[in-house]
């Protein structure tokens, strides 16, 4: 049933009253969409990774509280967090797993509007500003995870060390400034970096990309932060192990998405070349894909070179990841020559990616576009039936009613996993939680679009009372009534 909000009264009018008093504000500047049916979340992944970005400041600010960016404190601290302090080990998992929501999001919504020629309405800034955002954002997510200063720690921050070095003429001068001169240094200017400089960078760069109109679906929202939550509790974060100095480090691997360029250094070539003007090139040009890019449509398969060169990075990306999580399981081998890649092997792969990730693209697009063709020329003429689900009030009613007592059931569950120590299952069971209300709030949505949609009732004809003490006319009578002809019928004054 809907609510009428004529009436602004308690908290309604309280609400109204701070939405009047921010008006003409920044604050306002931007338009938010509350869509009242579904939409396909393409369309604003940027919006979600926001919404994951606020998730993250919040559980990093709950996370300092507690964190000590000291070098012999910096991972005790961490592990009082997540082992004494209430809800520590949720709140760390949340923010570990929101980071890598918000860099796949930031990457899927790259790419979206890359294939949808988006940049290509005037979009030119929005496009330069949102693909230096998404580098900054995996710089904020890779400096998250050195300020533990674990032995994986400690890996990122030794690549990181020594391409800084590998610039020509200013690279120590950058080591110094970004790194310090030791192990002391990195953690609080990693930390200050993490917590200040970064995301001050990346709120400025989100005032510039962010567009007028934004769409905040509460599903989807829900949904995104249900599946960070739920990604924690069947994948808690490993503590690892501490980095001790006077110990040589274990086999470890950096993060998903530095796995790529750690898979170009093990091929011991110049560091410079492959840790840092490789990834270069590839973002310059990125950056100038409105500038190249001249055709003069948007779909995807009316731009094949564009649309060949974005399925080809993409492959490259997943081989060389995938290539960056693997050692070589025989320990018989020294751990240095585990870690080598055979340069020709690795580099004739990627070259060999190429004619391959054109030729494939170049026949599915010619494919795609002759299946189009033969569908409009067997298209039949009129309208055409849309295959649509349509739910009655009386299963809507049911739905609703079923997740609700869900909800009241995984709230009992996720409560009781609490009290009993279960820390991952209880994360996981508040985020199938949020799935559940977001299925809830999508369901009551739906059922308020299917009634504005029913059509008005068949008017009812009404007929008029006779009264009860009217005589009734016998059969004789009706016969004796004369009949009026047209002729002697009265005529009209």
């Amino acid at each position: 049933m809907a609510v009428s909000l004529d009436r602004r009264t308690g908290i309604v009018a309280l609400l109204y009253w701070v939405w009047d008093g921010v008006d003409r504000t920044i604050f306002t500047a931007i338009k938010f969409s509350f869509p009242a049916r579904f939409v396909s979340p393409f369309g604003f992944l940027g919006m979600l990774t926001f919404v994951v970005f606020i998730m993250l400041g919040v559980s990093g600010a709950l996370l300092m509280f507690y964190y000590q960016p000291i070098l012999d404190r910096a991972w005790d601290s961490v592990e009082f967090i997540n082992d004494d302090v209430p809800f520590g080990f949720h709140i760390r998992n949340i923010h570990y797993h929101g980071s890598n929501a918000m860099v796949l999001l930031a990457v899927l919504h790259m790419y979206y509007q890359y294939f949808s020629g988006r940049y290509k309405i005037r979009n030119e800034v929005l496009w330069m500003t949102g693909v230096i955002l998404g580098v900054v954002t995996i710089l904020e997510a890779f400096t998250g995870y050195d300020v533990i200063f674990s032995e994986r720690a400690e890996l990122a921050i030794s690549i990181a060390a020594s391409l800084t070095t590998s610039i020509p003429v200013v690279g120590p001068t950058i080591r110094d400034a970004a790194l310090g001169s030791g192990f002391s240094d990195f953690v609080l200017r990693f930390y200050a970096q993490h917590v200040f400089l970064l995301p001050i960078v990346m709120l400025g760069l989100m005032a510039v990309h962010f567009p007028r109109f934004l769409v905040f679906d509460v599903p989807m929202v829900m949904a995104i932060g249900g599946a960070v939550l739920i990604t924690g509790g069947v994948f808690p974060i490993d503590m690892g192990f501490k980095f001790e100095p006077t110990v040589p480090p274990g086999v470890t691997v950096p993060e998903w998405y530095l796995t790529g360029i750690y898979a170009f250094m093990r091929t011991q070539y110049d560091k410079f070349v492959t840790g840092l003007l490789w990834p270069l090139i590839f973002i310059v040009t990125i950056v100038l894909i409105p500038f190249l890019d001249r055709y003069k449509k948007f779909s995807w398969r009316d731009r094949p070179m564009v649309t060949a060169f974005g399925i080809t990075s993409l492959a490259q990306i997943m081989v060389t990841t995938y290539w960056g999580f693997y050692i070589s399981p025989d320990v018989s081998i020294p751990l240095v020559e585990r870690l080598v890649i055979d340069p020709l092997f690795f580099y004739g792969t990627m070259i060999l990616l190429v004619p391959l990730g054109f030729g494939f693209t170049y026949m599915m697009i010619k494919l795609a576009n002759e299946a189009e063709r033969k569908s409009k020329l067997a298209k039949n003429t009129g309208p055409q039936k849309v295959a649509t689900i349509n739910l009655s009030d009386k299963w809507i009613n049911w739905l609703l009613v079923a997740l609700l007592a869900f909800q009241v059931f995984l709230n009992i569950a996720a409560y009781n996993a609490a009290l009993t120590g279960m820390k991952n299952v209880s994360l996981f069971l508040v985020g199938i939680i949020l799935l559940v209300f977001a299925a809830f709030f999508h369901i009551y949505r739906y059922a308020m679009s299917q009634e504005k949609n029913t059509p008005p009732p068949a008017p009812v004809r009404v007929q008029e009372d006779i009264p009860e003490d009217t005589p009734e006319l016998s059969e004789d009578v009706v016969d004796a009534t004369p009949e009026i002809s047209a002729e002697n019928s009265p005529k009209e004054k």
